[in-house]
């Protein structure tokens, strides 16, 4: 069942949040689409937890300003702005039924009886709770609880949706099913969703941009493919997982490239005069037993095999002992590799990129 509600962009104009003398939040800039879904990431303390309670209203900035679509929010308090909320620990009513926890909201907002029964019951089936709106949290599942919490939410058609890392305490299998699950509610309402999470791939899954906070600052804020293929700082690149990072000499452009020597071995990438860094990701990477007669190629040899189901990681010695790292197809391994073979690393040209 499909439930359209309305959606809100949100700006953002050099916000800043102190805690005593600690700067959480620095001169934080961004919009938030209409019906978008943004994607906050960061380590432990980067500030990305400390914007969204701002977006809420449950903190209050010490500078800048926000506004929902042009009219300024900054001041304005939670309760008032109207926003659907999902925490980590579901903060369910544990007294209630999974029924009268999404209809709490509709009463506090003092909609007639008959539309709440509907509404509620609407909901529940769209969040595939059907058959449990009776039963306490305490008789659900950790997935259907945080259904529970999804559906209360949504229940009032909120114009932004804050989700605060909702599947932390979810197992891995649990945890994909509901990331397919808020990824269609999310299609089906249209409304704007902005999540919290520290973990690098249900970011890259699930977002249409990606905020990366580092320090209280904004690093980069791009799409998916943007900020893991393109990354603007080495931090965002080895934030988004393994990277080979190829320190450059005697670097000059060659067309829109950019060429340079690591190890005697002339190497080029896409990018502009000034990088003196070469980074590739180890899933670009290919193994070679021979030296191959043109493109990107360093000597390596294998120091050890992860078998990890489809792929299989390959730890590298490269050139002056450096250590490397790329993914191969498990199925197509060379017969006989073993660590200490000696091979050749080789990439596209076009999958590198400067630093």
């Amino acid at each position: 069942m499909t439930v359209k509600t309305r959606a809100a962009e949100i700006g953002v104009e050099g916000i800043g949040k102190d805690f005593g003398t600690f700067t959480a939040l620095d001169d934080i800039s961004l919009t938030i689409g209409r019906g978008e879904f943004l994607t906050l990431l960061g380590p432990s303390g980067s500030g990305k937890t400390t914007f969204l309670m701002l977006l809420a209203g449950f903190e209050e900035a010490t500078r800048g300003r926000m506004t929902l679509d042009g009219r300024d929010m900054t001041r304005v308090p939670a309760e008032k702005r109207g926003f659907g909320m999902v925490f980590q620990g579901y903060a369910l009513f544990p007294h209630m039924s999974a029924a009268a926890n999404i209809a709490f909201p509709l009463k506090v907002q003092k909609r007639g009886a008959r539309e709440i029964k509907a509404r509620t019951e609407q909901i529940i089936e769209m969040v595939g709770l059907a058959g449990h709106g009776h039963k306490r949290p305490d008789a659900l599942s950790g997935g259907q609880q945080q259904r529970v919490a999804l559906a209360r939410a949504l229940a009032c058609e909120p114009p932004v949706m804050l989700l605060d890392e909702p599947f932390s305490a979810l197992d891995k299998n649990l945890r994909g099913q509901m990331q397919d699950e808020v990824r269609r509610l999310h299609r089906e309402t249209g409304t704007t969703f902005v999540f919290v999470t520290h973990d690098q791939s249900e970011a890259l899954a699930l977002s249409s941009r990606v905020a990366i906070f580092e320090q209280g600052r904004l690093q980069q804020i791009a799409p998916p493919r943007e900020v893991y293929d393109r990354p603007h700082s080495r931090f965002v690149a080895e934030f988004l997982g393994d990277i080979n990072l190829l320190p450059l000499s005697d670097t000059s452009r060659d067309g829109d490239m950019l060429r340079g020597t690591f190890a005697g071995r002339t190497l080029r990438a896409p990018g502009k005069a000034g990088g003196e860094t070469l980074a590739i990701r180890p899933e670009y990477m290919r193994l070679g037993l021979t030296a191959p007669s043109s493109g990107n190629a360093i000597p390596a040899t294998v120091t050890d095999l992860t078998y990890l189901g489809a792929d299989t990681r390959i730890d590298l010695r490269g050139p002056d002992g450096m250590a490397l790292v790329m993914t191969h197809a498990s199925g197509s391994l060379p017969d006989g590799l073993a660590p200490g073979t000696d091979i050749w690393a080789t990439w596209p040209e076009e999958k590198g990129f400067l630093l």
